[in-house]
């Protein structure tokens, strides 16, 4: 059938994964860099996309596409949140999460000190950090300061433990590199625990601003009123915004 259905001009495209996010349909991955419509009965034609894209690489045409799956899209979508809810290595993600921060608690007194002796120390409160494996509920988030950090500030950034993740319960992704859109958990994460504030931490990449955007999408969606900030990593690993 012919209907209006989205293009992307590769040229223009610079990966920066913000059209996927913002695609509810779940349409367009990013492959090799670039962004591609690789669904096309899941293009729904309406164009969430179109506003997102920084670089003017998406548009609108009409030619022979396959018709809109409204009920493939609800299987997929269905299909990826029950992943994204999968236990990983048979672990159960509520029960490994809380035993780090138990860990982290009862072993306060040696870890505050050991910064003195000149050795490194973890921050890391909980288990598992991918945002993809998290779970949506559980006793750490309680009253908890949450660092949402894209996945290479921790490389960029030397004091990354230090100076972001202490004291903090942290969640990591690469909106780039990811094929899942976190703002419906982090919606739920946020909706259903009890959050004092959050920190995004990025890299200053364009990319990296679907990580900003989907966190901010997330707080809308969650109906919460959480204060939160944002920090800015230079490639250098310099801190230039926040």
């Amino acid at each position: 059938m012919k209907r209006q259905i989205i293009h992307i001009d590769e040229e223009k495209c610079n990966g920066c994964g913000l059209c996927a996010s913002a695609c509810h349909e779940g349409a367009i991955d990013i492959v090799d860099g670039k962004a591609k419509l690789v669904r096309e009965n899941f293009c729904d034609g309406f164009g969430d996309c179109l506003p997102n894209c920084p670089q003017g690489a998406i548009t609108f045409e009409e030619r022979e596409a396959p018709a809109y799956d409204q009920a493939a899209v609800k299987r997929a979508k269905e299909a990826a949140k029950a992943a994204a809810q999968k236990p990983a290595h048979g672990l159960c993600p509520v029960e490994s999460a809380q035993m780090l921060r138990q860990k982290a608690e009862s072993s306060r007194s040696e870890v505050t000190a050991a910064p003195a002796s000149g050795k490194l120390v973890s921050r890391l409160e909980q288990w598992p950090v991918q945002i993809k494996l998290a779970p949506t509920q559980a006793p750490l988030y309680d009253g908890a300061k949450l660092l949402i950090a894209a996945d290479c500030t921790a490389y960029a950034y030397a004091s990354m433990h230090e100076d972001f993740m202490k004291g903090k319960v942290t969640l990591i992704g690469c909106p780039k590199l990811d094929s899942v859109d976190y703002s419906e958990k982090l919606a739920e994460i946020f909706r259903s625990n009890d959050i004092r504030n959050i920190t995004v931490v990025r890299m200053e990449v364009p990319c990296c601003g679907g990580l900003t955007f989907m966190v901010q999408k997330a707080l809308q969606a969650s109906g919460k009123v959480i204060p939160w900030q944002v920090v800015v990593i230079s490639v250098d690993g310099e801190i230039t915004e926040d």
